[in-house]
Order: structure tokens, then sequence, then C-alpha cells
């Protein structure tokens, strides 16, 4: 499972409405606004409206969602607190 971890990490949108991701260590939290993923190039943030998990493959780092796209944010490793929290309330 470690290998997924070193995993290169992409990205794939089409049309704002479907993503793909590789490279995903693990899912942090979703709703139907926002998606946190714990990625090989760091944390992300997916920003949208109705946005949903298709699958989520924990073995191979490989994720499918779709949605109303309308953000992806990468964050700071070191700080995944305080100014997290103030953004994504």
């Amino acid at each position: 499972m470690e290998e997924a971890f070193n995993k290169n990490h992409s990205i794939i949108t089409e049309n704002r409405k479907k993503i793909t991701l590789t490279g995903i260590k693990q899912v942090i939290s979703f709703d139907d606004e926002t998606i946190m993923l714990d990625t090989s190039c760091g944390k992300l943030a997916i920003k949208g409206i109705g946005l949903h998990i298709i699958n989520f493959d924990a073995e191979s780092g490989d994720l499918s969602g779709e949605g109303k796209i309308s953000a992806l944010i990468y964050t700071a490793e070191e700080n995944s607190g305080g100014f997290l929290s103030r953004i994504f309330r």
C-alpha cells in the first residue's frame, strides 16, 4: 500500500463536471460542497456544488467524482489547522 503514496499525482477534469485523480492517499472529508483529500503532492480541496465521490480505490490511489467543480486548492502541509478551518466554513 505504501507504493500508492509514492505514485504520481494527476487531475483530469471534464467540462468542470467530472474529475479523475491519481496519487490520493486519503479522503479527509467530503460533503456536497467540499472534498478534502491528502495527495502525494499535499492537501487538496475540491470546491463546488453537488459534489460526490463516485469511486475511491485506496489501494491504487485513484478517485473519481462528479458535480459542478468551481475550484481546486492545494494547501500547505505544515498548517492544516487554523487557516484552513477559516477558509472552509
